[in-house]
C-alpha cells in the first residue's frame, strides 16, 4: 500500500515545459505517452496553437498551406496550454518561474526555448527588413512575394537557400549576399559546398560571395565595397543562436556554454536539481563522437523529448520506469529542400579523418562520406534518399565500410560494410 502511495505522489508532481515549439510539445507528449498521470503545464511565448516550423520557409510562404498547427490535442492529453506568456527568468530556490503573468510553480521543469535568429547589425527598424523565424515572419512575408519586388537575401545558409528557392518559385528576382567565399561556411568543408554554389545561378539565383552588407537603407543594401543593390525587401539569414538571453540574466544558476547554450548533461539534465533542457537550446555531450554537440535541427527537437520523458519518470519514486537514467546520443540529422534537390545529412563530419565522393557532385545525385578509422561517422546525401537510410544505420553500428564498394553509387551502401 505505501509503494501505491509512493506512485501516486510521485505522479502528483508537476511538470512545467517552457517553450511550445517541437521539443517542447514533444515532451508534453512523450511524459503522457510513457504513463506520467501528473499535472503538465506548456507555456509559449508566442500566443498561436503550437505549430512545427520547417512549413514556414516553403508551404506556408508560398501559400499552398494556411498553417503548421501541431496535431496533438493537448486537452485530451490534459496539458494545460499558457500561451503568450513570455518567461522572464528561474528561482530554483523556490521552485518558480517569473513570467509576465505572475509566478508559476514547478516540482519539475524543463527549458526547451529554441533558438533565435541572428539580426543584422545597424538593420533593425529599417523598413522592409525581414526575418524567418516565426508564423508571424512567414505571414509578413507573404506579400512580399506576391509583390514584384527585388529581394536580397543576406546569408547563403541553409535558410538562406530554401527562401531564396521559394522566391524564385514565386518569380521574384533574387539576389544572394554571402560574406564568405562560398556557401554554407561553417556548415560543411569547402570541397563538398564548392558544387552547391552552382545552383544558385540554375535557378536564375545571383549569388554574391566575398560581399560584406555595410548599411540597409529602404530600398537599397550598400555592401562594403560601394556596390548598391535595390531591395524591395530584404531577408536577413545569417545564423541562429539558443534563446537563452533570458536565462544569462535572471541570474538563475543554470550552467551556460560560451555559444550561449545551456549546457546539458548525457541524460539532458542541467546544472540545476530538477531541471532539463531539450532542443536547439541545449548542447549536450556526444559519447558517439567525443565532443559537446549544439545541433539546430527539427530531429534532435523530436527525439530529445522521449529522453527529458523517460528520465523525469525513472527519477520520480515508484514512477514506473527503471531508474537508470537514458543517455542521449543520437546521430544528428536534417534536411533541406533548395533549388530542386531534396538535401540530407547524418552525424558530425568534424570527427572524420577521411573524405570520400559516391557520384559526381555536377550530377543530379550524388553522396559524400566521412569515415574515421574506416567507419562512417557522417554523410550528406543529395537525391539519395537510400544512401541517407543506410549510412545512418551504419554510423549507429559502427561498421567499417569497403572504401571501392562504399565510392561506387551502383552499390547499395549498405553492402560496402565489411
Amino acid at each position: 500500500m505505501s509503494e501505491q502511495r509512493t506512485a501516486q505522489a510521485a505522479h502528483r508532481q508537476r511538470v512545467v515545459v517552457v517553450g511550445a515549439g517541437m521539443a517542447g510539445v514533444q515532451t508534453a507528449v512523450a511524459l503522457r505517452e510513457q504513463g506520467f498521470t501528473g499535472p503538465v503545464t506548456l507555456i509559449g511565448a508566442e500566443p498561436h496553437q503550437p505549430y512545427d516550423r520547417p512549413p514556414l520557409s516553403k508551404a506556408i510562404l508560398l501559400g499552398t498551406a494556411e498553417g503548421s498547427a501541431f496535431d496533438v490535442d493537448f486537452e485530451a492529453l490534459g496539458v494545460e496550454l499558457r500561451l503568450g506568456c513570455e518567461v522572464t527568468g528561474v528561482r530554483a530556490d523556490a521552485h518558480e518561474l517569473d513570467t509576465e503573468a505572475g509566478p508559476v510553480p514547478y516540482d519539475i521543469l524543463v527549458l526547451a526555448t529554441g533558438a533565435e535568429p541572428v539580426r543584422l547589425p545597424d538593420a533593425e527598424g529599417v523598413p522592409g527588413v525581414h526575418l524567418l523565424r516565426t508564423l508571424d515572419d512567414a505571414a509578413r512575408l507573404r506579400p512580399v512575394l506576391a509583390a514584384h519586388h527585388d529581394i536580397v537575401v543576406v546569408g547563403a545558409g541553409w535558410i538562406g537557400a530554401e527562401f531564396a528557392t521559394a522566391a524564385r518559385e514565386a518569380g521574384r528576382t533574387v539576389t544572394v549576399v554571402e560574406a564568405a567565399g562560398r556557401p554554407l561556411t561553417g556548415a560543411l568543408p569547402a570541397e563538398v559546398a564548392a558544387p552547391m554554389a552552382d545552383w544558385y545561378a540554375e535557378y536564375g539565383v545571383e549569388l554574391l560571395t566575398h560581399a560584406r552588407v555595410a548599411a540597409v537603407e529602404p530600398g537599397t543594401v550598400i555592401l562594403a565595397d560601394g556596390r548598391q543593390l535595390p531591395a524591395g525587401a530584404v531577408v536577413v539569414g545569417i545564423g541562429a543562436r539558443p534563446a537563452t538571453a533570458w536565462l544569462a540574466g535572471s541570474g538563475s544558476g543554470i550552467a551556460l556554454g560560451p555559444d550561449g547554450a545551456i549546457t546539458a548533461d548525457e541524460y539532458l539534465r542541467t546544472s540545476l536539481p530538477d531541471v532539463y533542457a531539450v532542443g536547439d537550446c541545449a548542447s549536450f555531450p556526444s559519447g558517439r563522437y567525443g565532443e559537446r554537440l549544439l545541433v539546430h535541427h527539427w530531429d534532435n527537437a523530436l527525439q530529445g523529448p522521449r529522453t527529458v520523458a523517460a528520465n523525469i519518470i525513472g527519477s520520480l519514486p515508484g514512477g514506473g520506469l527503471p531508474e537508470v537514467p537514458a543517455v542521449y546520443d543520437p546521430v544528428p540529422y536534417f534536411w533541406s529542400e533548395q533549388f530542386g534537390r531534396f538535401v540530407q545529412y547524418a552525424g558530425h563530419h568534424p570527427a572524420a579523418d577521411t573524405l570520400m565522393w559516391r557520384g559526381d557532385p555536377a550530377g543530379a545525385s550524388w553522396s559524400v562520406l566521412w569515415l574515421r578509422q574506416g567507419a562512417l561517422v557522417a554523410l550528406l546525401a543529395v537525391g539519395r534518399a537510400r544512401d541517407l537510410t543506410q549510412g545512418r544505420k551504419l554510423i549507429v553500428s559502427g561498421a567499417r565500410l569497403d572504401p571501392v564498394r562504399a565510392a561506387d553509387p551502383s552499390v547499395p551502401l549498405k553492402e560496402a560494410a565489411d
